[in-house]
């Protein structure tokens, strides 16, 4: 390909950035990035009640956390109206629009009239090929001629070739009577002039498509390739809604979920290379295509979400994964960890990554880590905590003290000591675990000890022995 690849996302500022919109930004990303081209960033702020630096901030920031960083600066729709408009007049210059004085109220009649009729209620306007000297001194609009006959085909490489009936669209708005320009223009002139080359967006745009490629013909601009991906759906195949949970990236952001995780799974959502379903982001970037998206919509499904975070968490890095969960605890607001907690964290991560599927697991799994003297128990665990339980722990205490510090040594202590009493080791290990963590669910006994150190695991183990909590 000797042009090189320009993709944009293009979001209305509404508050947060949408999970939907967070994979259509993810489409594009991934196939310039693929290409060696350029991910642009645009932001639709032409409704100025919505657009506020919030909801604009909102969607940087859930950019930043996605990983989808994005080439220059972020370009705002809203400041390039007068460009807009330029491009509506040298459309009137050319004989491309026209000037419409219909008012609201003739355009109604006109449609409550056709409908009457049983007829079509396109408005058709009288002014399209009026003679300038007949133009009142009144407001207008500038509407574009659309052609009047035979079709418009949107060539689209995930939909396929859609055939539009060119007497089914009709003479649109270009620029309001206040000389303000309409999305549609925004959208084709934006597109132009960033360069863009591949449209990927979602399919509630594609009739836009052949309304905007109108634009394109009366400036003879070059098309760009237009990928309208289905929309993403809940579990019961409806449009994915507020009734399905989660909304925006800053909720899965705040339920835990790592990024790494979530650009997997948005990526699989309506795309597949071959049965590929954990991959990497640089195994992402060079496998994604626009041939790989399928036309139906995509079912969001929360557990395999999960999974597939748990598989990212596993092969994490354990000091990025330290790193992550700082920038995680940070986010929510959550105590920092202290220097001794970040050491203990780094020592226990290979153990307690192991099945977790996002930070509040990792951090359930660590709350031996978090855990201060005397331990809080939760009610599960002070139930392993009887009279005969804290005898065997009373009797424990001063012969670990002696015991070999180390895995292959606490081994072989412990399965002495429960041989000598005639148990097996498993009835040890739930007063010890309610001991070492206040919890019944923890990493094994042996990593906890070895993470805490001697003296702070005996220290815990004489407390419970004594009944303290």
């Amino acid at each position: 390909m000797s042009q090189q690849v320009v993709t944009r996302f293009a979001p209305s500022p509404t508050g947060y950035l949408h999970i939907g919109g967070a994979r259509t930004a993810l489409f594009n990303w991934l196939f310039a990035r693929g290409r060696g081209g350029k991910f642009l960033l645009r932001i639709e702020d032409t409704d100025r009640a919505r657009s506020t630096p919030d909801a604009t901030q909102a969607i940087l920031d859930g950019m930043a956390w996605m990983g989808l960083d994005h080439d220059g600066e972020v370009v705002s729709q809203f400041e390039r109206a007068a460009r807009h408009a330029e491009v509506a007049h040298q459309m009137l210059e050319a004989g491309q629009a026209y000037k419409c004085y219909a008012t609201q109220e003739e355009i109604q009649a006109f449609r409550d009239a056709a409908k009457e009729a049983g007829q079509s209620t396109l408005f058709r306007s009288p002014w399209r090929d009026a003679a300038p000297e007949t133009h009142p001194d009144l407001p207008y609009v500038i509407r574009i001629k659309a052609p009047l006959e035979g079709a418009t085909v949107i060539k689209d490489a995930v939909q396929g070739d859609v055939t539009i009936r060119n007497d089914q669209l009709d003479d649109m708005v270009l620029l309001r009577s206040d000389g303000s320009p309409v999305y549609m223009l925004a959208v084709a002139v934006d597109d132009h002039d960033m360069g863009v080359t591949h449209v990927i967006r979602g399919d509630d745009h594609l009739n836009n498509a052949a309304r905007q490629m109108m634009i394109y013909a009366a400036m003879g601009w070059p098309l760009p390739v237009y990928a309208h991906i289905p929309l993403i759906h809940g579990p019961d195949g409806k449009k994915l809604s507020k009734r399905h949970g989660a909304l925006g990236t800053r909720e899965y952001r705040t339920m835990g979920y790592p990024a790494s995780g979530m650009r997997n799974y948005l990526a699989r959502l309506g795309w597949s290379h071959g049965d590929a379903e954990f991959f990497t982001d640089a195994e992402a970037q060079e496998w994604f295509d626009l041939d790989g998206i399928g036309k139906s919509p995509a079912r969001f499904d929360f557990k395999k979400l999960e999974n597939v975070c748990g598989l990212h968490m596993a092969a994490t890095d354990n000091a990025a994964l330290l790193h992550e969960l700082e920038d995680f605890l940070k986010f929510t607001g959550a105590p920092r960890l202290t220097p001794e907690q970040a050491a203990m964290f780094l020592d226990a991560m290979p153990h307690l990554k192991e099945r977790a599927r996002t930070y509040h697991e990792l951090i359930e799994k660590a709350q031996f880590i978090m855990a201060s003297r005397p331990i809080e128990m939760d009610e599960k665990a002070a139930a392993q905590l009887d009279t005969v339980s804290r005898g065997m722990l009373a009797e424990l205490t001063p012969q670990l003290q002696t015991a070999k510090w180390n895995r292959e040594g606490l081994e072989a202590f412990m399965s002495d000591f429960a041989e000598a009493r005639g148990i097996k080791f498993g009835k040890m290990a739930g007063p010890l675990r309610a001991a070492l963590a206040g919890r019944s669910t923890t990493p094994s006994v042996y990593d906890m000890m070895l993470v805490l150190g001697q003296t702070e695991a005996l220290a815990r183990i004489e407390d419970a022995s004594q009944g303290g909590r």
